[in-house]
């Protein structure tokens, strides 16, 4: 009796490790089936359940791998087993990249993109190319017009070249061919390169991303800032750039996404200003003990005089992460959202809010003594509380006008 249920027990066992490895993890595994048809008529057979040592017989070219989001997308794909083709030019940069997929899963290639047969050959096998590149400054190398326009037509004109599946044009919010800011108007340009080469490119606008290191909250955390007042005017919709990376991913597999435009924003809409003021809060800049209130952290100055700091910011240090004059102009052109793009939810993800993940990326910079005496942790509510505190108006005088 015993003898007979011990087998029994062992072959339901063996049938549950039977099943279990033929079937896939369908909460990591980017495809829905086994064997795919690209619009060209390559077949890809994906090997595995889903895992780090599987494979989704896809390549993708990812231009921009070293930057904040291609890193984070690279991460994504490479743990499903999709190989990568990372184009780089800093050999410093790269090195975090290759141990998010197994072995011989992302690949590194050497490009400039004034040496045509480089970008060439980062496109030749590919099947998807994927375009991150862009530059919201003019440097003493590349202007904005080189890395947001030439640069996406070179790319596109190999792609097309190779007869490559797909094009993804990653964009930015507010991309607009007539725009006053020349960071938007290139943009805009770029997107129609992209159309181009592949009028079923897929665009992808997505709004100032936060996250670890991300450069929207690099420019907000600083002590001081000359104009802080002018430059931080801008309204914005903050997206996580996880969300990002995630809705890339979808779009990468995704034939239905062809020839479609993406708008990726999050569901808030703040003022740089109000956030700056905020993470003076969070960061406890300047506070003793219990005093509640903040100390320092302003350098306002009027229109004028901040234009021309712009102005000789560009002139003097161009390849400085810097304000520029360009950085002015876009202080006053607010985020719009184009209702005829589509959004997170038509590719069934819902946009993350701000207020469940500032303090995480915030809380690495409360680092000094005088912040350290502090040790509030604000959640959710916490910060929607904080945003209604330093929004609430203020008598004050104003003489310089520097509150405009």
């Amino acid at each position: 009796m015993f003898n007979r249920f011990s087998r029994e027990i062992r072959g339901a066992h063996l049938n549950a490790v039977s099943q279990l490895q033929h079937t896939r993890n369908i909460y990591r595994f980017p495809l829905k089936s086994d064997i795919n048809i690209t619009k060209n008529g390559k077949t890809h057979i994906a090997v595995g359940q889903g895992g780090r040592s599987s494979r989704t017989g896809y390549t993708v070219s990812i231009f921009g791998v070293t930057g904040f989001l291609g890193k984070i997308l690279v991460s994504k794909l490479a743990k499903h087993g999709t190989n990568i083709v990372a184009p780089f030019r800093n050999g410093r940069s790269k090195r975090p990249l290759k141990v998010n997929g197994d072995l011989g899963v992302v690949n590194f290639h050497e490009f400039d993109i004034r040496n045509v047969k480089s970008i060439e050959e980062c496109v030749a096998h590919s099947d998807v190319v994927i375009n991150l590149l862009g530059s919201s400054l003019n440097t003493k190398n590349f202007s904005m017009a080189d890395a947001n326009i030439e640069a996406t037509r070179r790319i596109a004109k190999a792609a097309k070249d190779y007869n490559v599946d797909r094009f993804i044009q990653v964009s930015s919010y507010n991309a607009d061919v007539n725009s006053k800011s020349e960071f938007f108007a290139t943009k805009g340009i770029g997107e129609q390169v992209a159309k181009e080469y592949y009028p079923d490119a897929t665009i992808v606008r997505p709004s100032p991303m936060y996250g670890h290191n991300s450069t929207m909250l690099n420019q907000l955390l600083p002590l001081r800032v000359f104009g802080d007042n002018i430059l931080f005017k801008q309204e914005i919709y903050p997206t996580h750039v996880q969300q990002v990376a995630e809705a890339l991913e979808r779009i990468t597999f995704d034939d239905s996404t062809l020839g479609q435009t993406y708008e990726l924003y999050g569901p808030e809409r703040y003022s740089r200003r109000e956030l700056r003021e905020m993470l003076k809060y969070m960061t406890h800049i300047g506070m003793l003990g219990y005093f509640p209130a903040a100390a320092g952290y302003y350098m306002p100055a009027n229109k004028l005089a901040v234009k021309f700091w712009c102005w000789f910011n560009e002139k003097f240090s161009p390849s400085m992460e810097s304000f520029n004059i360009d950085s002015y102009r876009r202080a006053f052109i607010d985020q719009v959202i184009d209702p005829k793009a589509f959004t997170y939810k038509d590719l069934g993800l819902i946009p993350d809010d701000m207020a469940d993940f500032l303090y995480t990326y915030i809380k690495p910079h409360i680092v000094a003594s005088s912040q350290a005496l502090n040790r509030t942790v604000y959640g959710r509510d916490d910060v929607l509380k904080l945003r209604d505190y330093v929004n609430t108006p203020r008598n004050s005088l104003d003489l310089l006008d520097v509150k405009s």
